[in-house]
């Protein structure tokens, strides 16, 4: 389903939870709605330039992000302003909610990061994931989660995300 209509694109607000409390918050134009899938568009919402050695998120970065009803990730194609491609940037989380336009998605600490080229795949933040309690907390979540990534960590070393965004 496409989410524009003759007023324009639809807004959404993307709200990302860690730990119980909200991460962070930003507005969104809702691209489509399939009911299992939603997509949105986004300028990077962070505060200036986040450098995290092998990539920058400044402003000016658009963000495409994908987020499942139905699986324990988000997968974002980021890109420069003038829309060049720096790489995806996954997020490990709960099967995201969307009710009164918002979007509300709990991370789990577990990311991967995979650049441009496809050839720089780096799984971030294991040590949070495991400093976060959630192995003894909710070990199925924990369980569900470390699939997620191992998932999303193959379909990245097997040729990238192009069937899963399509």
């Amino acid at each position: 389903m496409s989410a524009n209509s003759a007023d324009g694109p639809a807004r959404v607000e993307v709200v990302l939870v860690k730990a119980g409390r909200m991460k962070i918050r930003y507005p969104a134009e809702l691209l489509a709605d399939d009911g299992t899938r939603v997509s949105v568009r986004a300028p990077w919402a962070g505060n200036g330039v986040r450098d995290f050695g092998f990539v920058r998120f400044e402003p000016g970065d658009v963000f495409t992000e994908h987020y499942w009803r139905d699986r324990w990730y988000s997968v974002k194609e980021v890109r420069t302003a003038e829309g060049a491609l720096k790489g995806h940037y996954c997020d490990i989380t709960r099967p995201a909610e969307l009710s009164g336009g918002r979007l509300v998605v709990e991370d789990l600490d577990l990311d991967l990061w995979v650049s441009a080229d496809g050839t720089d795949v780096r799984r971030l933040d294991e040590d949070e994931f495991a400093a976060s309690g959630l192995l003894t907390k909710d070990p199925e979540a924990a369980a569900a989660a470390v699939a997620a990534l191992d998932e999303l960590d193959a379909r990245s070393r097997e040729g990238g995300f192009g069937a899963l965004l399509a």
